[in-house]
């Protein structure tokens, strides 16, 4: 029993003297890895750090807060900007002050979401097939002012004489939400038509008709006639039997103008001439390199230029041109040329 106690006793001092020890020992490694991690200190710099950016409120600037710059309400913002101020009797002053405060905070309308609340975009559409030819430049020209006048705004595309690209072009502007389309040249009118009608769009066409809709376009038998005689007025017989002929270049056979045309043509020299052989009208293209390899073919088969020379529209008139600036001048006045389609190089 004494041994007990003294064990007890020992084994009592030596879990106190552990309990120290412990905490002792836990006490020194707390303090070491605290300095071990302390980093060292950084080298004093007199540089002043730079000031972090400034928030920027990035809020869209509205129609309402224009309208409260303005002093004005926001339909008399919307009526400014829409270029319609004037229907509205608004004043010349209070426009101007719109303006100006839109510019200076660079504030625009978007089209697109007016268009979604007014079931309107007040877009107009026109497809031509290209734009470096004076007809048609100057038909989207005109058409361009005319509608920026009725405050619309005119989408003008060229679709290259390409039914499949015609198509494409047509539902890609509609998919704008346009109103109205003009369709000038197209190759294909009826499918687009069909196209347009299938969305409620109203269309016309212009130069070639089509069945489906609205056309406009020249008499392009009566054009043909016109020039045709004029030529054949204006040339000197050739003794050469094959060259003592007016002969037409150009266009495509299977497009409306320019069936008319050959008709046309084709009815003249046969009332003036006598009669009208196959090789006498060749519907190449528009292209001007085929209009040029086509009269340089011709100039070969022939032995030099023919009486007269009736060229189907401005481009193919340039190809022409190319091979007529190679030849004597001499052989330039035995032939009659002209252009149909009105170009300020060949009148």
């Amino acid at each position: 029993r004494t041994f007990g106690r003294a064990a007890s006793t020992l084994a009592t001092r030596v879990f106190s003297s552990l309990q120290c020890a412990l905490r002792l020992t836990v006490g020194m490694s707390r303090r070491y890895f605290a300095q071990s991690i302390v980093p060292p200190a950084a080298p004093r710099c007199n540089r002043a750090l730079p000031e972090p950016p400034a928030m920027t409120n990035t809020r869209k600037f509205t129609i309402y807060d224009l309208a409260d710059l303005a002093g004005v309400s926001a339909s008399t913002v919307s009526a400014v900007l829409n270029g319609n101020w004037q229907q509205r009797r608004i004043a010349d002053s209070t426009a101007a002050r719109v303006q100006q405060l839109a510019a200076t905070h660079k504030y625009s309308v978007n089209r697109q979401a007016s268009g979604l609340r007014k079931s309107r975009s007040g877009l107009i559409g026109m497809i031509i097939p290209m734009h470096d030819n004076r007809f048609f430049s100057g038909m989207s020209q005109v058409f361009e002012k005319l509608s920026r006048e009725r405050h619309w705004y005119p989408i003008v595309v060229s679709t290259l004489r390409d039914p499949a690209l015609e198509l494409e072009t047509v539902n890609t502007l509609i998919s704008y939400r346009i109103e109205y389309l003009v369709v000038a040249g197209a190759t294909d009118p009826d499918s687009i038509s069909s196209v347009c009608r299938s969305h409620d769009v109203a269309h016309v066409n212009v130069d070639l008709p089509g069945t489906k809709a609205a056309s406009v376009i020249s008499d392009n038998y009566w054009g043909a006639q016109q020039l045709a005689n004029a030529l054949i007025d204006r040339s000197k017989p050739c003794a050469s039997r094959k060259r003592n002929k007016p002969y037409f270049v150009g266009g495509i056979a299977t497009d409306h103008a320019t069936r008319r045309r050959m008709e046309g043509f084709a009815d003249v020299v046969k009332e003036r001439c006598g009669r009208v052989n196959p090789e006498q009208i060749d519907p190449c293209g528009y292209e001007a390199n085929l209009a040029e390899a086509a009269v340089r073919a011709l100039y070969k088969r022939l032995g030099g230029l023919p009486r007269a020379l009736f060229i189907n529209s401005t481009i193919a008139l340039e190809g022409v041109v190319r091979l007529l600036k190679t030849l004597p001048s001499t052989e330039l006045e035995q032939c009659a040329f002209g252009c149909y389609d009105w170009d300020p190089f060949a009148s």
